[in-house]
């Protein structure tokens, strides 16, 4: 019985590999920038889209960018206890919940790469850059693609589970 429990309750541990790649290829593509790119200087591409090096000290769409610098462990911090949030959830999912539990992994590989960045430099490594004519979408990196997907994906999700599946919340009436 400890086996079968064990089995159900810690199968989608298996997917952390999939963080591990986002990991790997977001601080490759990021070092990669850093390397090749001059900071500030736009790298034209494709048409609305240019590579250009930037460094972000704040959140999403740098949020928080300008503050005295607490910010940089605040963040550090949050990715941490989220970290963790995503890995006990991780392992508590049941066998058929895989859209979920890669979902969890790609926050979680996201959280991560953007957290080592935070730690090392003080600031996140932002290096895609999308606009059309005057208007600038904020820089970001792979991490915060795979953070984008895992958190698309968790809303799709939401929708296409059938009405009572939300599990704690319905015990309360």
């Amino acid at each position: 019985m400890d086996a079968v429990m064990t089995e159900s309750t810690g199968s989608k541990l298996k997917w952390l590999w999939l963080a591990v790649l986002v990991i790997a290829i977001d601080l490759g593509t990021k070092a990669i920038a850093t390397a090749m790119l001059t900071y500030g200087d736009p790298v034209p591409v494709l048409p609305s889209f240019n590579l250009t090096l930037l460094h972000n000290t704040g959140a999403a769409f740098s949020f928080l960018a300008d503050a005295a610098g607490w910010q940089r462990w605040f963040f550090v911090a949050l990715a941490v206890v989220v970290s963790v949030v995503l890995v006990g959830w991780l392992r508590k999912l049941k066998a058929d919940e895989t859209w979920t539990a890669i979902a969890i992994v790609l926050i979680l590989g996201g959280a991560i790469g953007n957290v080592y960045d935070r730690v090392v430099h003080g600031y996140v490594v932002d290096f895609l850059h999308f606009y059309w004519q005057d208007w600038h979408f904020p820089a970001f990196n792979l991490a915060d693609t795979a953070i984008t997907i895992g958190a698309a994906m968790m809303i799709i999700d939401a929708f296409r589970k059938p009405a009572g599946v939300s599990g704690d919340a319905d015990r309360s009436n």
